[in-house]
């Protein structure tokens, strides 16, 4: 039976990471700091688990690769690797600045990574200190020359487009963009099941053994569109209003597609919810608590999903009804 499956995540303890995800999101991790949480991965580089029931334990790719179907068949989820899902969703605490950094598209991406895929994707913002900004492409047109001198030199920030954020922005990040996510900025990012990162400049920072992080100059500016970046506007976001929920469209592209649901709900009557023949669906929760609920064998099931959950809803799912007062960003693949 295609049930939901209540997710664990892999931690990642990057230098730039902050406590907000354990503090704040109930993150019960080793690693400090916490920068990252990869909640559903099927990556190599960070596998997340499955939290509750039959396949407690498992990876959620050695359950995928013993339930291909539970993928879909939609055409983008099909993955090259059985088991593998074509995104990857995470949540970011940054503490402190990211590099300035670019991904490759597809086509760079399986010539010179091993076959990998490339990386576009799209930013949901959760909370922003005041003074928060991200880097979103160049301010002006340049060219490999000129950032080159401004690496070497230290003046990269020179180039760059710098945006203030705030909690509820969206912004898609398509591969090539120069980008980095600011010092005070929570993050839940979809993007495309890959770990490729280009860094072009890190502020001469040094890891945890004292060596410099490396840089990857030659392939970010293979990669990278070096023409101004038209400044980034919030897309045109409608909430659609159904008894109980609310929903809303926050990206749209080839890769995924991301809704927010505002879910009000009294325990006698839930939200129906679940995922057609044609792909996965995944449900990160960003706020609230509230249940999942759903039958099996004529005997009735309940998840409880709290700020920081996620939810593995397979292809053609069983009829799931959601309760509580939340909120869920609704990710298909």
């Amino acid at each position: 039976m295609n049930r939901p499956l209540k997710l664990s995540p892999a931690g990642k303890d990057y230098l730039w990471g902050g406590i907000r995800l354990k503090t704040e999101y109930g993150k019960k991790l080793t690693e400090t700091p916490l920068a990252e949480t990869w909640e559903c991965s099927t990556h190599p580089d960070g596998l997340c688990k499955v939290a509750e029931g039959e396949y407690k334990g498992s990876t959620l790719l050695s359950v995928l690769k013993e339930h291909p179907e539970y993928i879909g068949t939609h055409p983008d989820t099909s993955a090259d690797t059985p088991g593998e899902l074509p995104i990857l969703i995470k949540f970011i605490d940054a503490a402190k600045d990211l590099s300035v950094q670019v991904h490759p598209g597809d086509k760079y991406a399986y010539k010179h990574e091993n076959g990998s895929r490339g990386k576009t994707e799209v930013w949901y913002v959760l909370d922003a200190e005041p003074d928060a900004k991200l880097v979103y492409g160049l301010a002006h047109d340049s060219d490999p020359d000129a950032i080159r001198e401004a690496v070497a030199g230290g003046t990269v920030a020179e180039h760059l487009q710098y945006v203030s954020i705030a909690k509820n922005d969206v912004f898609y990040v398509a591969a090539g963009t120069i980008h980095a996510i600011g010092a005070g900025a929570l993050i839940a990012e979809i993007q495309e099941n890959s770990n490729i990162t280009y860094r072009l400049y890190d502020y001469d920072r040094k890891d945890k053994d004292g060596n410099a992080r490396p840089l990857h100059i030659d392939k970010a500016l293979d990669v990278a569109d070096l023409m101004r970046a038209p400044a980034p506007t919030q897309p045109m976001r409608v909430l659609r209003y159904e008894p109980g929920v609310a929903r809303e469209l926050l990206c749209r592209c080839k890769y995924f597609e991301v809704h927010r649901m505002l879910i009000n709900t009294h325990d006698d009557k839930g939200i129906s919810y679940r995922a057609d023949s044609l792909s996965f669906r995944v449900l990160l929760c960003i706020d609230g608590e509230g249940k999942l609920v759903y039958k099996e064998a004529g005997e009735e099931n309940t998840v409880n999903i709290t700020k920081g959950d996620c939810i593995f809803v397979p292809a053609d799912s069983v009829k799931i009804k959601l309760y509580g007062k939340l909120q869920l960003l609704d990710i298909c693949g």
